[in-house]
């Protein structure tokens, strides 16, 4: 199965009691126009707390359809495209063992793979379910936040080529694990050169932490 962008969707407003600023983006809901990619995001989106939402690290985020059906079975409610709060709901594309640095092309657009997404709160208020982010990371499949290489239109049914994969080994679910539950991981950071520098440094903190541990 080819690999394809099923819908682009973008945020609207909502606010709750669950909400780190009063107000979020992360509903988000199809669009059947096509959309600029930006290197800071996608037009016409909702970034609420630009503090921890949106910018060049986190343009775009893509989550797959296959993971939402493996959630669909689990809270036994409907997962509808944009529900876990991603702008690219892809079909036959596995994003969980996508490399940091592996490249997309979609549409007129180039995409580069930077990092794992940590659920927040707000993930698990606007669920209503408030063990989510734990299970979340459990499962292990968490999709992944994109830079804009290349600015461009996209859209819904574009196909999802990977250009470029890096060969290092260091996933999606890698980098979660790494800075979530299994800390022992971080130092395979350091074999992404594509990764972001803070992520280097917390693999060099915890080596040097390591290092000082066996030496007292």
């Amino acid at each position: 199965m080819s690999a394809i962008l099923a819908t682009l969707n973008l945020g609207v407003e909502r606010r709750g009691a669950w909400t780190s600023i009063g107000r979020s983006g992360i509903d988000k809901r199809p669009v059947p126009h096509r959309v600029m990619a930006r290197t800071h995001g996608l037009e016409g989106d909702l970034v609420a707390n630009l503090a921890v939402h949106g910018g060049p690290n986190k343009a775009v985020y893509a989550f797959a359809r296959e993971d939402a059906a493996f959630w669909e079975q689990e809270l036994q409610r409907p997962v509808g495209p944009g529900n876990f709060g991603e702008n690219f709901s892809t079909e036959g594309l596995d994003i969980t063992n996508a490399e940091v640095g592996e490249q997309w092309a979609i549409g007129e657009a180039l995409f580069e793979v930077i990092r794992a997404r940590k659920p927040c709160r707000v993930f698990a208020g606007f669920w209503e379910v408030p063990d989510l982010v734990q299970r979340f990371i459990a499962h292990g499949a968490p999709g992944a936040y994109l830079r804009v290489l290349r600015e461009g239109t996209v859209g819904a049914g574009d196909p999802i080529d990977i250009v470029k994969k890096p060969g290092h080994g260091v996933t999606i679910n890698i980098m979660l694990r790494a800075l979530t539950s299994e800390r022992h991981l971080l130092p395979l950071f350091l074999n992404a050169p594509e990764m972001l520098p803070k992520h280097h440094e917390k693999a060099r903190h915890w080596l040097a932490a390591q290092k000082k541990e066996i030496g007292s």
